[in-house]
Formats: C-alpha cells, sequence, structure tokens
C-alpha cells in the first residue's frame, strides 16, 4: 500500500500536539461567564453558529475564535455584558495563543524514527493562522524534524493537489496523516491518495463528519504505530 509513498504530510493540531482539549476549557469557561445571560447549551449553540457564520471571512484558529467569542457575548447578553467581562472573553480567547503544543505520546521518537529512514520527505500541512501555528510548532521542539511547513486557509482537495505540486510528486505518492477525518482522510481519498487516520479524542463540532472505511486508508489508535506500517 505504502510503496510509492514519497511524502509523508502530518496535520499539526490534536495530530502532533492537544489543542482541542484547550478550546474545550476555554469554552467551558466562557459559559460560565456567561451565565448570567444564558445556560451553557444556549451559549455554546449560539457559540457555534457565530463561528460557523465567520468562518469564511475569518477562517480557522484562535484569532477567528476569538473575535466570535467577543461577538457571540453581545448577542447572547443582549448588548448588556460589561467592558471588563468583555476584556475577560478577549483574554480567554487570547490564552489559546499560548497553548503549550507539548508533542502528544509518541510522536517525536515516531518523527525520529521516520527521519531516520531516509526514503520520505516530511512536511507539516495544517490550516489556520500561518503565525498561530509556526508558533505552536516552535514551541513544540519538532520543527528540526520537517522538510517544509505549509499552513493553508482550509484543506480543499485543490490545497492538496499544489501540495503535491510543491514537492514534485503525484497524488498517489502522498501520505497524509491527521486526526480530522473531514479535513485529513476524506479530500485526500477523494484524489486517489493515501491516508492514515489518528482519531483523537476531542473532535470539534466542525469536524465532525461521517468516517468510513476505504482501501487506501489505514486507521490506527496512537501515531506511534505508524513506523511499523511503512515499508
Amino acid at each position: 500500500m505504502y510503496q510509492t509513498i514519497k511524502l509523508i504530510a502530518f496535520d499539526a493540531d490534536d495530530t502532533l500536539w492537544d489543542c482541542q482539549t484547550h478550546f474545550d476549557e476555554v469554552e467551558k469557561t466562557y459559559c460560565q461567564l456567561l451565565a448570567p445571560y444564558a445556560d451553557a447549551t444556549t451559549v455554546s449553540d449560539m457559540l457555534f453558529a457565530t463561528e460557523s457564520r465567520n468562518m469564511a471571512e475569518l477562517g480557522y484558529g484562535c484569532k477567528a475564535f476569538t473575535i466570535s467569542l467577543v461577538e457571540n457575548a453581545v448577542q447572547v447578553s443582549g448588548g448588556r455584558i460589561t467592558a471588563t467581562e468583555l476584556l475577560r472573553v478577549q483574554e480567554l480567547g487570547r490564552s489559546l495563543l499560548r497553548l503549550p503544543a507539548t508533542p502528544l505520546p509518541g510522536v517525536e521518537p515516531t518523527l525520529k524514527a521516520i527521519r531516520d529512514l531516509h526514503r520520505y520527505a516530511l512536511c507539516v500541512f495544517t490550516k489556520g493562522e500561518i503565525q498561530d501555528q509556526e508558533n505552536k510548532l516552535r514551541r513544540s521542539g519538532l520543527w528540526h524534524y520537517f522538510d517544509r511547513v505549509v499552513v493553508v486557509s482550509d484543506k480543499t482537495p485543490e490545497q492538496y493537489e499544489q501540495l503535491c505540486r510543491s514537492f514534485g510528486i503525484n497524488i498517489g505518492e502522498l501520505l497524509m496523516v491527521g486526526n480530522s477525518f473531514k479535513s485529513d482522510i476524506e479530500p485526500v481519498l477523494h484524489l486517489g491518495g493515501r491516508a492514515v487516520h489518528v482519531p483523537f479524542h476531542s473532535t470539534w463540532a466542525h469536524e465532525q463528519t461521517e468516517e468510513y472505511d476505504h482501501e487506501n486508508l489505514l486507521t490506527i489508535g496512537s501515531i506511534a504505530e505508524l513506523v511499523a506500517k511503512l515499508p
């Protein structure tokens, strides 16, 4: 299955390090802050609607999320939220720019083992805000394992095709590794490429989609299992 692979691309958030857990904790605190104005379910539902509405203009990432937090707080409170509370909301969102990006178990040994094979180019292929993603990668201490870091606004099939062109390969020579079936797996399978799904224990609602088996898909419980699957 992997004999033709020349490039292994890794998603970043929730594949190399924990990200969604930090977003979940911020949202939990956010709901507590807005408790005088609405219950937690209402706050979360309205926040997701606000994020979805803003996505076309703001894209993904902590900064887009922070803008949605502030906008949603005004809407939930009917304009009654105080300036002090809004500053607290803003700081909640900004705190995500400082999440530790500690590599998940097995990540660094896996990257080192693949790099030591000297058979594959390695890259990070992730979506979001470029400075935030690059800062997280630096904090993780993993940057030196990769030949290239590619941050895109969204992981569309066209972006995967562009990634392959930039490395001078075809889609059949790409192996994509990630936690999101919607962003990391399905577009690659649609193009005829190969993918390894490493599910994470928490998934953002926007990334949830129906999963299925495919001849070009391998699902593993831990990224540490990847090396043994490579030729």
